[in-house]
């Protein structure tokens, strides 16, 4: 099965964008691939499936969050079903949804699109809007213990990573008299080009080709930086991990990556957790697992035992005849979900059986073999053959 797009990435919109551009372009792919324009294209009915979810999840503050800290992991059954995925939503829905996306009307109709032209149907319409540079994400990798994963964890590690200029402060130029208005997109940021197509003139933006839609052009760049408003140092970066992640799982930390200039927004930090296996304890989702080995004595009289957890020892009582294979559930002991709760610590109990090697070690095993407490009844065989059943039923 192939792993999901980044939903930013689908809609093609920065991690920072606002609301508005996050429902620009929805609108604008909704548009473009909605099934009625694509009848029966499924790779157009799938990106407008995909481009539905994306805005579901990131149009939805709490779902976004969790989306932004946990990938796809932190939204897995929250984006499907709602939201605008419904492929029987028609253009007007779309329109209703968002308000006229036409600027200019006139001339007539075809199939609800307005053919005298409507600027803005490639831009539509938005105001012309300088682009904000952003700074590309980070990626580490940070080892952590059970015990760090069960009771979450402050981490401050030192990377190298761009950081804004000290002598520009990220404006690329040497003084204020280094950038001037770009002559080319007189500062929008974006030029616009006309184009006839089956509904009309359809007008669109993309970002300015000279200044790379900042809307200024550097003339005398800072001799620091070498006009890139950013330079690589060592930096201490704080961050915190919460409790209950599992080895694999990436964790995004907004703004904590390089920097961007001229007040772009600062990239993510993505870390990627890296499980330190424990000397003692198994992990199995949220459970532990404790392989305990007791004597045979021990599992003939019973008694009283002390089995590792993450919080110190705890006391396990054995019972007399507990057979090889039982397994003693301590709940509460496992590892700390967080907000929901804490799994179990399962000891699973093994009987350590010898072998023979001296005479008297030999003797011993006799006199135990001759004694009728040593010797299995039927009635132990059918409790185990009705165990089995009922494990693989």
């Amino acid at each position: 099965m192939a792993a999901k797009r980044d939903y930013y990435e689908i809609l093609g919109v920065d991690k920072g964008a606002s609301d508005a551009e996050l429902k620009k372009a929805y609108r604008k792919l909704a548009i473009k691939y909605h099934p009625d324009k694509n009848p029966g294209d499924k790779e157009a009915e799938e990106k407008f499936k995909e481009a539905a979810e994306a805005y579901s999840v990131l149009s939805d503050p709490d779902k976004r969050q969790r989306y932004d800290q946990f990938g796809h992991a932190g939204v897995d059954g929250a984006a499907g079903g709602g939201g605008f995925g419904g492929a029987g939503m028609s253009f007007d829905d779309i329109f209703s949804m968002f308000g006229d996306i036409f600027n200019n009307g006139g001339g007539g109709s075809f199939g609800g699109f307005s053919s005298g032209g409507f600027g803005g149907f490639g831009g539509f319409g938005g105001s012309s809007q300088q682009r904000r540079e952003r700074g590309s994400d980070l990626r580490i990798r940070v080892k952590l213990t059970l015990k760090e994963i069960n009771s979450g964890v402050s981490k401050t590690v030192a990377i190298n990573k761009y950081v804004k200029c000290s002598e520009c402060h990220g404006s690329k130029a040497k003084d204020a008299n280094g950038v001037k208005t770009c002559d080319r997109c007189h500062g929008s940021g974006y030029v616009t080009s006309v184009q006839n197509s089956i509904f009309g003139r359809v007008q669109t933006q993309t970002p300015c080709p000279d200044c790379q839609g900042t809307g200024q052009v550097i003339t005398n760049p800072c001799p620091h930086c070498h006009g890139k408003g950013v330079v690589l140092e060592k930096a201490n970066v704080s961050f915190d991990i919460p409790a209950g992640v599992t080895g694999g799982m990436q964790i995004n930390i907004r703004g904590k990556g390089n920097a961007a200039p001229q007040g772009g927004v600062d990239g993510d930090l993505l870390v990627l957790v890296e499980e330190i296996p424990d000397e003692n304890l198994i992990r199995n989702a949220n459970d532990l697992i404790y392989n305990l080995v007791i004597s045979v004595p021990l599992a003939i009289k019973g008694g009283t035992v002390e089995v590792p957890t993450l919080d110190g020892k705890a006391k396990v009582k054995i019972e007399p005849g507990t057979q090889p294979g039982k397994v003693l559930r301590l709940r509460g002991k496992g590892i700390a979900m967080h907000g929901y709760g804490r799994g179990d610590l399962l000891v699973n109990v093994n009987v350590y059986i010898p072998t023979a090697k001296s005479s008297d070690d030999k003797s011993l095993v006799d006199r135990m073999d001759s004694a009728d407490v040593f010797k299995p009844t039927s009635e132990v065989k059918e409790n185990i053959d009705r165990d089995y059943r009922r494990r693989f039923a």
